[in-house]
């Protein structure tokens, strides 16, 4: 490692008049990160202070977007050993030693988000202090990167909130709010913008408290009683996740379990911190954590600012469309043929906000007031962009957009969230067919993040950027994809989903199917999720998608429909329903290894299949939509990256076989090459 002097390039330093040192930190980016040269940089600044001691230091951040939110995860690729892991984090501890070892009190500003490393780097400071309201977050979310907090998170989050309330951050990796960070002590007093100067001033000189775990939390700790609780703790976890899968929650808890978090832990801490980053889960979720990064930065930066946007279709889909962004502080008007039908989007949209808020009245009623509902449509005359979400029938769609070009701005946008029938075709009675794109999102609205941007034919390249930026402002991460048939996410998950069925026809039990695939890492199995969508609505998937893929829907399929047996929505499907789960009996026979590998090599013979046809642009980008639309395992970093990590020749010859088999639905997807490239 370079002990060399670092120039100082990323803080800012300055003293007043009552000799408090006002140390501000303004790195590249939107964002603050905590790199080795900004840790380094630091180590320079309090080395001086410790020669030259201020009568008090204050930490801030330049940015408006927050103090730090984590560290430079761009350096992680880098590594290239665990002890080089070690050796670095190690550097990073004596410098946060060197910052509790002040011979005055500090003050870490927290004006937004503060995470991971940004949040280890404020505990290690005698006070902190948080702006008040919904912008500041703090957590330690390594977990959401297969890795737990390494520069000292696991040993002084205990030592400040307790185990229990350290867990619960730590485990989870979830943000809280000032209020609660407030409450549990995470945080030591609560500012605002035009007074947190005077604030942070007046803690800089004053001595902090003593500070100790609550009492329960001590004894918690206490050797005997720890082995209890680490069990419990482990329990608990593992009736959510598989430690093959995401191991960084277990080695968290068993660290916890030889230390205690203790003061001399800091080494073990590293140690389990660079084994983590070095096995596979770590590996593939900082991937998934740059393929997010990277659908982000597909919107190019915009001056067009949606602040009006026209819903047609108050169903399920359009009314959680208009209540996203009606939370996303944008005016909705929402239309449908008939004011009962708008009457019903409206609650829908209302019980959609009320599950996102968790009880928040206020913040209800304020998106609220953002949604209108429009049953005579005049609303599409002033809106930036027109969403159309209505009934799958190409006539109907034809007639409300040759309408709503009538009627709407010349500058509107004009979107179709379609599923199925080609925009070429929408719009064949467009007199400016360049305006329509497809912005298709997924259900329900507010858990997946995936909006694919659809290009037909005829779409105009500035509506297609206008659209992806629109994604981009609404929170959503925006896909670009060809306008094939099923687009990227369903036409990937159709030969998968009839793989399972085929498999239910051939005398496998629907809930040995399911139990294979979350074992291999799905977040539910192909039958439940075939019931929960709808089995008339994959049927229908599967007769757009059929001629594409090269497989029809499986024949049970189509008597499903006939006998009424739509799934949860019908009350049985593969599951008898109730009170929306559904009733599952043991597993009597797994799934054979020849069955598994034709259930999911389907699903990823499909997606290289969807590269090769253009429908996006690379791999990677088939790996994002996958996970961020479908919710593909992320531990294993999206379809493909599985299959670079078993070996595409492998996949490919493992297919080959398949379809010796099986039949041509199993020949290796031509796309494999580009895969490979």
């Amino acid at each position: 490692m370079n002990t060399d002097t670092p120039a100082i390039r990323n803080w800012t330093l300055e003293t007043d008049a009552q000799d408090i040192a006002w140390l501000g930190l303004r790195t590249d980016g939107s964002a603050n990160v905590l790199s080795q040269q900004v840790v380094l940089e630091l180590g320079t600044v309090l080395e001086a202070m410790h020669q030259a001691p201020p009568a008090g230091v204050v930490i801030y951040s330049h940015k408006d977007s927050g103090f730090i939110a984590g560290a430079d995860v761009t350096e992680f690729p880098s590594m290239q050993s665990q002890d080089e892991v070690v050796t670095k984090i190690e550097a990073g501890y004596r410098i946060l030693e060197r910052l509790e070892a002040l011979p005055c009190a500090s003050v870490a500003v927290l004006n937004g988000t503060t995470l991971g490393g940004g949040l280890e780097l404020a505990l290690a400071c005698s006070w902190r202090l948080s702006f008040d309201g919904d912008k500041p977050v703090f957590g330690l979310p390594e977990v959401q990167l297969g890795l737990h907090p390494g520069l000292g998170g696991t040993i002084r989050t205990p030592e400040l909130v307790g185990v229990r309330a350290a867990m619960e951050l730590m485990l989870k990796g979830r943000s809280i709010k000032p209020r609660k960070a407030l409450k549990i002590g995470l945080i030591d007093e609560l500012t605002s913008p035009d007074q947190w100067r005077m604030d942070a001033a007046r803690l800089a000189v004053k001595s902090p408290p003593s500070r100790s775990a609550p009492l329960l939390d001590r004894l918690m700790s206490l050797p005997g009683v720890r082995s209890v609780v680490a069990g419990q703790l482990h329990r608990q976890v593992a009736a959510k996740l598989n430690p093959d899968h995401y191991p960084a929650p277990f080695a968290m808890i068993d660290l916890w379990k030889r230390t205690g978090a203790t003061r001399d832990s800091f080494s073990a801490e590293a140690r389990s911190f660079a084994k983590l980053m070095f096995g596979s889960t770590a590996k593939n979720l900082i991937r998934v954590f740059f393929l997010q990064d990277r659908l982000k930065s597909l919107a190019k930066a915009s001056d067009r600012d949606f602040s009006h946007v026209h819903v047609v279709g108050a169903g399920t889909m359009g009314a959680d469309i208009a209540a996203w962004c009606a939370m996303k502080n944008i005016s909705v008007t929402l239309q449908d043929r008939e004011k009962q039908y708008v009457d019903a989007g409206i609650e829908k949209a209302r019980r959609s906000m009320e599950q996102r808020y968790r009880g928040n009245e206020e913040r209800v009623q304020e998106a609220m007031q953002r949604l209108v509902g429009d049953h005579t449509g005049e609303g599409a005359r002033s809106a930036d962009i027109v969403i159309e979400a209505i009934f799958e029938d190409l006539e109907a769609k034809q007639a409300l957009f040759a309408d709503l070009e009538r009627r709407a701005r010349p500058d509107c946008l004009l979107a179709s969230n379609t599923s199925s029938i080609p925009l070429e075709q929408i719009a064949e009675k467009l007199q400016q067919p360049a305006r329509l794109v497809g912005l298709h999102f997924f259900n329900p609205v507010a858990k997946m993040p995936l909006v694919e941007v659809v290009r037909g034919d005829n779409s105009g390249a500035q509506e297609l950027a206008e659209a992806t930026a629109f994604g981009k402002q609404i929170g959503k991460l925006p896909l670009p994809c060809k306008g094939l048939p099923g687009f990227l996410v369903n036409r990937v998950l159709a030969p998968y989903m009839d793989e399972a069925f085929l498999l239910h026809q051939e005398g496998c039990q629907a809930e040995a199917i399911d139990q294979a695939a979350v074992d291999f890492g799905m977040p539910v199995g192909p039958m439940e999720l075939a019931d929960r969508v709808g089995i008339d609505i994959l049927m229908h998937v599967g007769e757009i998608v059929a001629d594409t893929i090269g497989r029809q829907p499986a024949a049970g399929i189509a008597e499903m429909v006939d006998e009424g047996r739509l799934g949860e929505k019908s009350g049985a499907g593969f599951y008898v329903w109730d009170d929306g789960k559904p009733r599952k009996d043991k597993v009597n026979r797994p799934l054979s290894q020849e069955a598994r590998d034709r259930l999911i090599l389907a699903f990823v013979n499909e997606a290289a299949a969807s590269v090769g046809a253009g429908v996006v642009d690379d791999a990677d980008l088939a790996d994002a939509g996958m996970i961020f639309g479908a919710g593909f395992a992320p531990f294993h970093g999206g379809p493909l990256q599985y299959a670079r990590d078993t070996g595409i020749d492998a996949v490919r010859k493992r297919l080959a076989e398949l379809s010796d088999e099986h039949g041509a639905r199993f020949s290796p997807a031509t796309g494999w090459d580009q895969v490979q490239k």
